[in-house]
């Protein structure tokens, strides 16, 4: 709250690890198994101690991208961050939350630009100790975070983010009320099975979750969906006329579906090239009909260049098109609203504070050109509960942001990694967002694509109860499998 003393006492890290259900291709990696992170801090507020936690994957292959680096590498990389942050972070103080997350990032940011590491990696340390220092205060406040944003008790100083906001607090430009209800944009993944029949009998799970694409469709009544593509031509047309047909025959006559680049494209020119030759496809007419926007498809490398204003400006008719992981920076989205992309992503992994000025900014120039059309979709590699997913959901609420990728109850066996206690604690705080449904663990509740998540504005964070993270093992023991 503006005016308060908020100080960060210290900060733990608790690990275990996680194995999915079924291989999920995003690009250049196939996760199988990955560590889960959580972060937890004891804060000051007013001279009482608050604790907040906040949790992630840790996925390998998507902060950095890089092919030749060893995938236990990149886990230790990655685990390096969070730590620098939760040391860094110990000791902060200030007025507001955004007041002590602002020292944090440029902390982080500094000692990042040293190690010569991505800022996308730089930050995601930065994200989780964020993202336990709001739930801390919004639960020494006891307030949900949708109320705690709206009425600024966090203390964001938008124009500290994008000059263009100034004199502007979120609840002047965010919705009134979080949502209620949120459309799930169900992952393609780049090796799922598209019809049952595609399963070969030694890779058929028997968990009660649909496995191919098609079961997926019927059994959550999907509409929104996300596919990736992986830049090879041939092999991308043949999956997308499996996927159109399968659409036309299961889905709902008014789906949508979001395009996922993955990086794969060296230059606008190649994904042209090759955007024009799927344009060209006529089985695909009624397909592209649907689509929302294309995600990243060109390189983090390439993706910001000045030369692609030009060649964004030579092609007119181009699909609306927004970054995802080139957004870094602080002043990512900004450059890129000037190349000519449509927009940016929310993950909470990405950050909090950035993701609320970047919602504020794309709402404040389509009121001053109602005419332009800005996109902030939700995203999500694979997050999953008692903590991450709650979290990321209670975000994109409160943003107003109503098509959301949610791949993890998919690729994960629901909450059947976590501990009795724990699978309790969710279904009695937020029974609508889960459900048992005849298994012996709670999963996701999809009914009609959507996803109920009206108990989340109950709760400080969205998450509502505190998980043990000391029955998970500490940083300095923790060894990735």
């Amino acid at each position: 709250m503006p005016g308060q003393s908020i100080r960060i006492q210290r900060c733990d890290i608790h690990l275990t690890n996680l194995q999915t259900r079924m291989p999920f291709k995003y690009g250049i990696a196939t996760m199988t198994r990955v560590p889960h992170a959580f972060v937890r801090v004891h804060v000051e507020v007013e001279g009482k101690t608050s604790a907040g936690i906040s949790a992630d994957l840790l996925p390998p292959k998507w902060f950095t991208k890089d092919p030749d680096k060893p995938v236990q590498e990149e886990i230790f990389e990655m685990i390096r961050v969070i730590r620098h942050a939760a040391t860094a972070s110990a000791g902060l103080s200030g007025a507001t939350a955004f007041a002590v997350w602002r020292q944090l990032y440029e902390q982080q940011d500094a000692w990042g630009r040293r190690e010569k590491l991505p800022p996308l990696l730089t930050h995601f340390g930065t994200s989780l100790v964020e993202r336990a220092l709001i739930e801390a205060v919004c639960r020494a406040a006891g307030k949900p975070f949708a109320e705690m944003v709206r009425t600024n008790q966090l203390g964001i100083q938008l124009s500290d983010i994008h000059p263009p906001l100034r004199d502007k607090n979120p609840g002047d430009v965010l919705p009134p009320k979080p949502l209620d209800r949120i459309t799930l944009r169900h992952t393609v993944g780049l090796v799922d099975p598209l019809l049952d029949e595609h399963i070969e009998p030694a890779n058929r799970l028997n968990d009660g979750l649909p496995q191919s694409f098609a079961a997926c469709v019927k059994a959550y009544g999907l509409r929104h969906f996300k596919i990736k593509v992986s830049g090879h031509l041939d092999h991308d047309l043949d999956r997308l006329e499996q996927l159109a047909r399968i659409l036309q025959r299961d889905a709902n006559p008014e789906y949508k579906f979001s395009l996922d680049g993955n990086e794969q494209f060296k230059s606008l020119a190649d994904f042209r090239a090759f955007w024009e030759s799927v344009e060209r496809t006529p089985s695909l007419n009624e397909f592209l009909r649907h689509l929302m926007f294309v995600e990243q498809p060109l390189h983090r490398d390439v993706a910001l260049r000045a030369d692609v204003a030009e060649l964004f400006a030579q092609w007119p008719n181009r699909p609306a098109t927004i970054i995802d992981e080139s957004d870094g920076t602080l002043d990512s989205l900004p450059t890129a609203l000037a190349l000519g992309y449509a927009g940016t992503t929310h993950k909470n992994c990405k950050g909090v504070f950035k993701s609320i000025a970047n919602r504020c900014l794309l709402t404040h120039l389509e009121r001053e050109k109602p005419r332009a059309k800005w996109i902030m979709s939700g995203e999500d590699l694979a997050t999953i509960g008692p903590v991450s997913v709650i979290q990321d959901l209670a975000v994109t609420a409160a943003l107003g942001i109503q098509s959301v990728e949610r791949n993890g109850h998919h690729y994960f066996p629901g909450l059947s990694m976590f501990s009795k206690e724990i699978q309790e604690q969710v279904l009695s705080a937020h029974m609508g967002l889960y459900e048992r449904s005849g298994l012996s663990w709670p999963r996701f509740s999809v009914k009609e694509g959507l996803l109920d998540v009206t108990s989340l504005h109950k709760h400080p964070f969205g998450v509502g109860f505190v998980v043990d993270v000391e029955k998970f093992t500490p940083v300095d023991q923790f060894a990735p499998v």
